[in-house]
């Protein structure tokens, strides 16, 4: 089973950092709940496939070059993680964030991302 960072990095290079659709659908299945409930500031959806969605979304209108950086220390426990995260070009991000997730039985049950202002 997964540790809460593993699932942390999954979360930010393996789904949201990752370009390839196939890996990252596969990347989703081994991270998420069925039911993950996912929460941005434009709302929350729920589900694997419409967190593949928003993931694609974002990948599909960002350029080519923008990365998804991991920035500090991730913060972990049995069940909760938090990450701070860039994305932009590498040393050049144009968005910060922060990921927290609650674990269940070894998956991403919710996912929230709060974006610096």
């Amino acid at each position: 089973m997964p540790t809460t960072a593993e699932l942390l990095a999954a979360n930010l290079h393996d789904v949201f950092g990752n370009r390839d659709p196939e890996s990252r659908s596969a990347a989703i299945d081994a991270t998420y709940a069925d039911d993950v409930a996912f929460t941005d500031p434009e709302g929350t959806v729920t589900g694997r496939v419409a967190l593949a969605e928003k993931a694609a979304a974002l990948l599909d209108g960002a350029p080519a070059d923008f990365v998804f950086a991991e920035e500090g220390l991730a913060y972990v426990d049995a069940d909760t993680g938090a990450l701070a995260w860039t994305f932009g070009p590498a040393g050049s991000p144009v968005a910060r964030g922060i990921d927290i997730i609650t674990v269940v039985d070894g998956r991403i049950a919710t996912l929230r991302t709060i974006l610096h202002e």
